[in-house]
């Protein structure tokens, strides 16, 4: 190896150094960005307002107190609004996930009659809708206003979802696989529930995720289509909640004047209440991710880069 070769090496592995080098720092800058917002809400969670309030950074919890908290959990709304949550995100991700999977899978086929048509008319309603008074319309002329139904039917459906399903099976579903069970006897049917089913793991724990989640933190379908406050998912709860102490505070703040104790004291409990309603909300879902992570990653790549 000639002298010109070897510098020519050293010079690029040193170019290799540095660019890791610079990729690693903005990861971990990066992570910090994205990380820290949610860190904060949990510290300042079960931490004294009064610190909060000071906008000044914090990396551990100071005053440590579990008031918001007690707060959250001692109105029975919060419950009332779990359990309908976890209703309405059961039944909705199975509901979806048994349309979304079966209509990806046959969107992928070749040879579904008309195809690139149904496709498109698929892909249409993804950017043009009829709007929110012709839906409410609709929805009131089937009954389903002020029932569970219309929070289930209304969201357990996506284009988006039925789009990467249909991208997994057309990467990673052969068409010599599906002429290789017809020749064994294998029907559609068949084929789909005992082949198609078993290789699509990935993907249909990324749905699960992608359908959970959105029922999860869903509350704009509850709040249009529900008028009993017993039906109201734990997001509209904790929304009514904080709405009410917000107003509590605005309508006592100008009689507690003389009182800056009071006040201050009023204040604290919102800041509490606010943070540790954001902490009750999220926790659940946020714990179910690390469990279909590693689903999740291979369904989003899986068939992406082909070596």
């Amino acid at each position: 190896m000639s002298i010109t070769q070897k510098h020519h090496r050293m010079k690029r592995s040193w170019d290799d150094i540095v660019f890791k080098a610079v990729c690693s720092i903005f990861l971990v800058l990066l992570v910090i960005v994205v990380f820290y917002p949610l860190y904060f809400v949990l510290i300042a969670s079960f931490s004294d307002p009064s610190y909060v309030n000071r906008g000044t950074p914090l990396l551990f919890p100071k005053g440590i107190n579990f008031d918001g908290y007690r707060e959250v959990f001692r109105d029975k709304r919060i419950w009332s609004g779990y359990v309908n949550t976890i209703l309405y995100t059961v039944c909705g991700t199975a509901i979806g996930t048994a349309i979304v999977i079966p209509s990806g899978y046959a969107l992928s086929r070749k040879d579904l009659p008309g195809r690139g048509i149904i496709m498109k008319l698929y892909v249409f309603t993804m950017y043009f809708s009829g709007g929110l008074i012709p839906t409410y319309l609709v929805v009131n002329a089937l009954g389903l206003v002020n029932t569970r139904a219309s929070v289930v039917v209304m969201g357990c459906v996506s284009v988006h979802n039925m789009i990467v399903v249909r991208a997994f099976m057309l990467n990673n579903i052969p068409d010599e696989l599906l002429d290789a069970a017809r020749i064994d006897g294998c029907g559609n049917g068949r084929f789909f529930s005992q082949i198609v089913l078993p290789l699509s793991k990935a993907v249909i724990a990324v749905i699960v995720l992608y359908i959970a989640v959105s029922y999860w933190n869903s509350y704009f379908n509850a709040m249009i289509y529900l008028t009993d406050e017993g039906k109201y998912p734990l997001q509209l709860q904790l929304r009514k909640i904080l709405l009410t102490a917000s107003a509590a505070a605005a309508s006592a703040r100008d009689e507690m004047l003389e009182d800056p104790e009071m006040m201050n004291s009023l204040m604290k409990r919102v800041a509490l209440l606010k943070y540790g309603s954001i902490v009750v909300s999220t926790a659940p879902i946020i714990c179910l991710y690390p469990f279909v992570q590693k689903y999740f990653v291979k369904g989003v790549m899986i068939g992406s880069v082909k070596g």
